[in-house]
């Protein structure tokens, strides 16, 4: 069945009467969302991955594609139930698209084409309001994939996305817009920062639960610290162990079988370092007390919230204004995701779909791509707390968008800013998706070095250093934009040995960007090049500066 096809003539009587509105555009009905959560529903609540700061890499993806592909988009009603009980918005989406189908001059084509991508935004509002309750497959995967009809792809394309797998069962912070907006809309996440919006002065649920925050974050950096800090006198205690043992080594003299040989020269020595494994021991425990009574008072703080908040009315309930407020900000992201000359036409369709299987980004794909950038930037989701790196990975959106580049949208919870993730948003319809990855992650950790630095953000850090490099070459443009494509570079070309980069700024990168160590220590034996950087982290781990 060809599009044109599928959209002729006036609208069929029942779609109108799915839609939930008049076909008079004088008789206007618009969805009422006001009673769109019954009293006694359940609703469906998505659990948010809990940030575990003992966890050091991402699982093994042990299942990309179900077996069986699902049915859903062999419903010769799926187009209809998309559209079921969206009111005037739906009819404007279904009136204007079948003008854009049927169009056979360029310039019309054009026009419905832009009506088009503002009717469907509108219209996809009305479903992200709905998520968290029970949401049709249809309209499940409009939102998720953009897909409006499933005769817009070509058949392998269809079969392609019927396969892929529904639930997180990975459990990672990477969501589809449906589960997105569900957790926004029922608390388990927070809305995303935009500079329009402004808490109630007189809203104490949102006061509570903002002080929630931050209280949750110094617990959880509060344990980071005490499991560092325990396993530091562990090491401590094992060294001391074998010193000891050092010092106990004797070995009978020579025709004095009852009687042991003096102390050596190592093991006298040895004795001036169990006096200062002693000294670090006192230490470690005294800081070890310290911040255990940190964290258990951090650990009443919480309780304490948590315990107003329930007084408060803590219960689930669905905020659709939050949705609404989330749902603005999520175009916004689209739009960042695509730039001014990219297709920002926001459904899924033959026409404009060219990403190979492999730069698709579904979540199964986005984690595998994740998890490549941190096996060469071993560091790319951490964040200092109190000198301890901690990994703390993003939530990553998942923007069903032709974008071409990732981006960060904020580097971490402005409440939260010791242990809360930060967002970042992926097109899910890249040329490279490797390219988009790895854009985002730059964004990522610009912004983490930038607000790290706060007003020194150009003299001090990985920001520092370059903008000064950046403005000693006197280069015109977005420095963060300029640092998105050298970040690239260096992961792409540099961690291979090819050399793509000046010796000054291959220097900061090589500092403030280190490879994982089996990188370093490949290109160490490649070229003088990395072999004297190399020779520069020795020398710096040797002296207070490092």
């Amino acid at each position: 069945m060809s599009e044109n096809d599928i959209f002729q003539g006036e609208m069929d009587p029942e779609i109108a009467a799915l839609l939930g509105t008049s076909q008079n555009p004088g008789q206007p009905r618009p969805p009422d969302y006001s009673s769109l959560f019954e009293d006694g529903e359940e609703l469906e609540q998505l659990e948010t991955p809990e940030v575990d700061l003992m966890e050091e890499r991402f699982p093994e993806i042990t299942k990309r594609f179900e077996s069986v592909p699902h049915t859903a988009f062999e419903d010769p009603n799926y187009y209809k139930k998309v559209l079921s009980g969206e009111g005037d918005a739906a009819q404007r989406v279904h009136t204007i698209l079948q003008k854009f189908v049927n169009a056979k001059d360029p310039k019309d084509r054009g026009v419905f084409r832009q009506q088009l991508t503002n009717a469907y935004w509108d219209f996809l509002l009305g479903i992200a309001r709905r998520t968290p309750g029970k949401l049709s497959d249809p309209q499940k995967y409009t939102l998720r994939f953009g897909l409006l009809h499933p005769n817009f792809l070509e058949p392998e394309s269809k079969e392609f996305f019927a396969k892929l797998v529904d639930d997180n069962y990975l459990s990672q912070p990477v969501y589809y817009l449906d589960e997105w907006f569900r957790a926004v809309g029922t608390g388990v996440i927070r809305n995303s920062s935009t500079d329009e919006v402004r808490v109630a002065k007189n809203n104490t649920q949102i006061k509570f639960q903002q002080l929630l925050d931050k209280a949750e974050g110094k617990r959880d950096g509060a344990r980071n610290l005490l499991r560092a800090k325990s396993e530091e006198r562990t090491i401590l205690e094992n060294h001391l162990t074998e010193k000891v043992d050092l010092v106990k080594e004797h070995y009978p003299l020579e025709g004095f079988p009852d009687i042991y040989s003096c102390y050596t020269e190592s093991q006298k020595r040895a004795f001036q370092d169990i006096q200062d494994i002693i000294k670090n021991l006192i230490k470690s425990d005294r800081d070890l007390d310290s911040f255990m009574r940190d964290f258990n008072q951090a650990e009443q703080d919480v309780q304490t919230l948590r315990d107003k908040i329930e007084e408060a009315g803590g219960t689930v309930q669905v905020d659709v204004r939050a949705i609404d407020t989330e749902f603005d900000t999520v175009r916004q992201m689209a739009k960042m995701t695509i730039g001014r000359q990219g297709n920002h036409f926001p459904v899924l369709i033959k026409e404009y779909f060219r990403s190979t299987p492999n730069d698709i980004g579904y979540r199964e794909n986005i984690i595998s791509q994740l998890a490549w950038v941190e096996s060469i930037d071993p560091e790319a989701y951490c964040r200092s707390y109190k000198n301890k790196l901690n990994r703390i990975v993003p939530y990553v959106i998942l923007i069903p968008s032709y974008g071409d580049m990732g981006i960060c949208w904020e580097p971490f919870d402005r409440f939260n800013r010791a242990t809360s993730r930060g967002r970042i948003a992926m097109p899910m319809y890249p040329k490279n998706l490797s390219i988009a990855v790895l854009s985002a992650v730059a964004d990522l950790r610009w912004q983490v070095a930038k607000e790290k630095a706060s007003y020194y953000w150009m003299e001090e850090g990985l920001t520092g250093n370059y903008y000064q490099w950046f403005t000693t070459k006197k280069f015109k443009g977005d420095v963060k934009e300029f640092f998105i494509q050298d970040y690239i570079t260096w992961v792409t070309k540099e961690s291979d040995g090819i050399q793509r980069m000046e010796k000054e700024l291959r220097g900061i990168f090589w500092r403030y960007i280190p490879f994982a160590q089996p990188i370093k220590e490949k290109l160490k034996n490649r070229s003088y090049v990395y072999q004297e950087l190399y020779q520069r982290d020795i020398n710096r781990s040797m002296s207070d500066g490092y």
